[in-house]
């Protein structure tokens, strides 16, 4: 059985003795492929005992029983269905193209007269022959994102002879979401690379829990992601007679090349899976009030220089960010989303007609999911409307987190929504989210981890139908930072911040590697210039944001002369690219950032011409860049400051890299 949409071509292999399996996937007839005979998907219910001595999640009784019925192709969606006789499970397996990849889900459904209870569903298995691969895996946390790390998967996975013991290996390498903040700890996204033949990239599209694992099975390495499970999340599902199930989705991508290629590919086909609006298509710059600026503390007296110096530096949007609501105390006041009586002169509206008079338009923070200890929303609201455990309402540093499966929960942000755009006209929210709530909700489930999906999977609907009552309102995800940095909320979301880290210095590790987690143009970088930066300081903060989604943030107006003329600098630049690096792709010419790297360097490729960003924060140095061999280079910011001496070494270029911290970025033609 073969499936072959433009740049993909998968076969499968079916019989009376086995269940469906993938045996081929790469990005032609006549391309390498990826992958080895394995499984499409696994199934464990209560009861079951393992088929293997392992610590994966691979091999239980109902998914090694499942037996192909049939399937069809319809639109760009492959479904293959199968039936497990001895429970009634029947699965249905959608591998839907999306750009160069494939979104895998599976639907269970119990099919018997006896109800069933799933632990855990596979979204996505892959199976490669054992090779000369690294596996690339992301750590995570509030303010360091994004460091990945990468090792020879022979050293996570050692060859321990399992022929000379008479056994299978039971190698297993794995990392796993723990409770709500989905990047908490380790990022949903990996990569298996190889410099000489195919790769393969994937991502959990989940913001509960999740895992994958990389684990050894008679000359195979197979690639596991799963949402929540059992094991990890205290997932359970019970199926009634009739009663279905559905995974979280899972993206894969086959590349021809090596970890940049595999990047590559999967931002195109993030790309594929968004939801995109006319309005997301402008890719306005948003200035916002927050970092490293009023932190929470609006005034109309605060704000009013605030608009006029990010209007004057080219921003298009500002951003009014917490403290405008409730009582003024923006943690415990969140739920009560009211402007503050008598905070700002003439009322919030007034501030709101101010922005518009500068040429830009009005935003502001709400935190949705969150209720206050202190806000009249955690009285007025049904207990039911709130996460509980053991009959108690979970409580987070005194806040509360509200359950959007319950209608009283959507129904109380839908009202504010709808009337903070009535009212005042807002055209820009910024979603926080910033407490981690824990496995879930025991509410109305057979585990927290279930409760925790269904929250999310309804979260996600109502900000889909947010949008589509105002479809000219942009709406970002935030999370803390980056803490929930998914592509069950980026599939329809216009922005991710990708960090609350408010050193500049740390903030180039971050920017730099956030182009692995999410499409260039939605990583909301933030550019925080300061009246005590020096010269070059400011240049080095400002290059963050030109190399994604420039946020825009600081005290613009007690910039000298010379430091207002980088900010604009800067805005002017990524104006001028934005467009353009919203088809680009990345590249780490030095390899992904280390955390304490002295020089970092990311280059977003966009085909003839590229932008590339080079930051060094410590002694001086020379680098050698052998993969950009016969390209012109031009340094494109700042223009006003000493050009960096590049030569060229055996074909390549050599940059001598100044003493940090200092930054420049180059157009590579």
């Amino acid at each position: 059985m073969e499936w072959a949409p433009p740049g993909l071509h998968l076969r499968f292999d079916h019989g009376d003795d086995h269940p469906v399996r993938l045996v081929h996937w790469a990005t032609g007839p006549d391309a390498p492929s990826i992958a080895a005979s394995t499984a499409i998907v696994d199934v464990s219910t209560a009861g079951e005992q393992r088929a293997r001595h392992n610590q994966s999640l691979l091999l239980w009784g109902a998914g090694l029983r499942l037996r192909y019925t049939g399937h069809e192709v319809v639109g760009d969606e492959l479904r293959i269905r199968q039936h497990e006789p001895e429970s009634g499970l029947e699965v249905t397996s959608v591998f839907r193209a999306a750009g160069p990849g494939v979104q895998i889900r599976h639907t269970v459904r119990n099919g018997s007269e006896n109800e069933l209870m799933l632990l855990n569903v596979s979204s996505g298995l892959v199976s490669v022959p054992e090779g000369a691969h690294d596996l690339l895996w992301g750590e995570s946390e509030w303010l360091a994102e994004g460091r990945w790390q990468q090792r020879p998967i022979a050293e996570l996975l050692p060859n321990v002879n399992p022929e000379f013991h008479g056994r299978r290996n039971r190698g297993n390498f794995a990392v796993t979401s723990h409770g709500s903040f989905s990047s908490g700890e380790y990022l949903p996204t990996g990569v298996l690379a190889i410099n000489d033949g195919p790769s393969i990239a994937w991502q959990v599209e989940t913001s509960a829990g999740w895992h994958w694992e990389a684990s050894q099975n008679e000359g195979m390495v197979t690639i596991g992601v799963y949402g929540p499970t059992d094991l990890y999340h205290q997932f359970a599902r019970r199926l009634a007679p009739g009663d279905e199930f559905t995974t979280v989705p899972a993206g894969f991508c086959v590349a021809d090349g090596g970890r940049d290629a595999a990047f590559a590919a999967l931002t195109d086909y993030r790309r594929a899976i968004r939801e995109m609006r006319p309005v997301d298509a402008r890719l306005p710059l948003v200035y916002n009030d927050f970092m490293n600026t009023l932190m929470a503390g609006p005034s109309t007296e605060k704000e009013l220089p605030l608009i006029e110096a990010a209007a004057e530096a080219g921003a298009e949007y500002f951003c009014i960010d917490a403290g405008w609501y409730g009582t003024g105390n923006w943690w415990t006041d969140s739920g009560d989303w009211h402007e503050v009586p008598g905070l700002f002169t003439g009322g919030l509206i007034s501030l709101i007609e101010a922005i518009r008079a500068k040429g830009m338009r009005p935003g502001i923070w709400l935190e949705p999911e969150a209720v206050g200890e202190q806000a009249a929303a955690g009285r007025q609201l049904p207990e039911e409307a709130f996460f509980r455990r053991f009959g108690q309402r979970v409580s987070e540093t005194g806040h509360f987190q509200l359950d959007f499966r319950h209608p009283a929960a959507r129904a109380h942000l839908d009202e504010a929504v709808d009337r903070l755009v009535a009212e005042f006209g807002i055209e820009f929210f910024k979603l926080d989210y910033n407490v981690n709530s824990g496995v879930g909700t025991d509410v109305d489930t057979d585990g927290p981890g279930a409760g925790l999906l269904g929250h999310t999977r309804a979260f996600r609907d109502w900000l889909s139908d947010a949008q589509a009552r105002h479809p000219e309102v942009l709406f970002e995800s935030c999370s803390s930072g980056g803490m929930r940095m998914d592509y069950n909320l980026l599939s329809v979301a216009h922005l991710q911040s990708t960090s609350d880290q408010q050193d500049f210095r740390r903030y180039a590790a971050i920017a730099a590697a956030a182009p692995a987690s999410v499409t260039p143009e939605q990583a909301g970088n933030w550019a925080y210039p300061a009246e005590s930066m020096s010269i070059e300081e400011t240049a080095f903060a400002m290059t963050a944001g030109v190399m994604g989604r420039l946020y825009l943030s600081g005290f613009l107006g007690g910039l000298s002369a010379e430091r207002s003329a980088l900010v604009r600098e800067a805005v002017a630049l990524h104006k001028d690219w934005r467009h353009r690096i919203a088809e680009a792709h990345p590249v780490w010419p030095l390899g992904l950032p280390g955390w304490d790297d002295d020089v970092i360097a990311l280059q977003l490729d966009a085909g003839s011409e590229s932008l590339l960003a080079l930051w060094s924060r410590g002694e001086a140095a020379e680098i050698t860049l052998p993969g950009l061999r016969g390209r012109t280079w031009e340094q494109v910011y700042p223009v006003a400051l000493p050009e960096w001496k590049i030569r060229t070494a055996e074909g390549a270029p050599v940059v001598e890299v100044p003493a940090g911290p200092v930054a420049r970025i180059f157009a590579v033609r």
